[in-house]
């Protein structure tokens, strides 16, 4: 397996064509895997904003004296407003604000990116990544006439260790999981939970060559991935009533 990242491409701007760019940027071949940073996505659709745009209410003025409060830093409520009308629930107000997409991701802040948004404050995710993800799948086919798989990306945190890593947001043409459950490992016992977040992998393994900051190289193309001969399933975000952390942060911001 290969992966190596598209060079060249310029600053995109709202109603750029991003899979035209990337087609004349590089070489694509069938199967190939086009991982895509959700910043570029969010940039194309015009999903950038101004602080100006939010009237803060009340939970974002409680969300920054709360934040406030606990760190010593003066959170702008009006962020706070632009993470709360991106949320469908906020599951912790302070000392960070960790709250679920309309799309079913959990993150800091909605996702909602300050770094490397030339014409405005701030930047919001997409709206729905996986439809993002089939449009640009269709687009590529169209532009280049070859069958690829497109990941929206992102980058975050994780629970009891430090850094961050390339996640998937959105997905096409690739299931979000390989499904080892009935397979047996070499002693012959049956595996019994085992499913691998195979999109997620691949987002971060595209994280390591596009990298973070002021490189300009938002596209990695991962070559010759197979996903073998195992059952599939597009489940990535836990359903709610099984979601035991989800609960219990309800529980503990209470």
């Amino acid at each position: 397996m290969e992966v190596f990242a598209v060079e060249g491409l310029p600053e995109v701007r709202p109603g750029d064509d991003i899979a035209r760019l990337v087609v004349e940027q590089t070489d694509l071949r069938d199967g190939d895997v086009v991982c895509v940073a959700s910043t570029v996505v969010s940039k194309a659709a015009g999903r950038q904003a101004d602080l100006d745009d939010y009237t803060p209410g009340e939970q974002a003025r409680r969300i920054a004296d709360a934040i406030g409060s606990v760190t010593g830093e003066r959170k702008d409520p009006r962020f706070a407003q632009a993470v709360v009308e991106e949320s469908e629930e906020i599951l912790t107000e302070a000392p960070f604000v960790l709250a679920v997409t309309r799309f079913g991701h959990i993150t800091v802040n909605a996702g909602i990116d300050r770094s490397n948004v030339p014409d405005a404050d701030l930047l919001l995710l997409p709206e729905d990544p996986t439809a993002s993800a089939t449009q640009l799948r269709a687009d590529i086919r169209e532009r280049a006439g070859v069958d690829v798989a497109v990941i929206v990306t992102d980058t975050s945190g994780r629970p009891f260790r430090l850094g961050q890593r390339g996640v998937a947001l959105g997905w096409a043409g690739v299931p979000a999981a390989r499904d080892w459950r009935g397979e047996h490992d070499r002693e012959g016992r049956e595996l019994s939970a085992t499913v691998q977040a195979v999109v997620d992998e691949l987002a971060a393994a595209a994280n390591l060559v596009t990298g973070e900051g002021a490189g300009g190289t938002p596209v990695a193309v991962v070559r010759e991935f197979a996903f073998g001969d195992h059952d599939d399933s597009d489940a990535l975000y836990r359903e709610e009533d099984s979601d035991v952390v989800r609960e219990a942060l309800r529980e503990w911001s209470l």
